[in-house]
């Protein structure tokens, strides 16, 4: 089963309250197998527009990347990050 993929790009507008988003995420990201393997580090743009803040998380499934997304912890976690950051973010299959 192809794994799938949470992107998501952040401009965070308040710092301090931007932690509050990530502890109240974790269980929800514990709960379905992420894991993090871009978390805000180095970038170089190349076309477009870009975000401070690019993230690329892993999850066992695409279905498991949607739940988690939906679920009860991580709404609210949005929540939080809706009013301290703009991002788009989406869900890819993997190959």
């Amino acid at each position: 089963m192809p794994k799938g993929y949470w992107i998501a790009r952040v401009d965070v507008r308040d710092a301090e309250r931007y932690k509050d988003y990530v502890s109240t995420a974790k269980p929800a990201f514990e709960r379905f197998g992420a894991n993090f393997l871009a978390r805000g580090g180095e970038f170089v743009e190349l076309e477009g527009g870009a975000r401070a803040r690019n993230v690329v998380i892993e999850f066992p499934s695409l279905q498991a990347a949607v739940d988690c997304y939906n679920s009860t912890e991580y709404q609210a976690a949005a929540r939080i990050r809706q009013e301290v950051a703009d991002a788009e973010m989406v869900v890819v299959e993997g190959v």
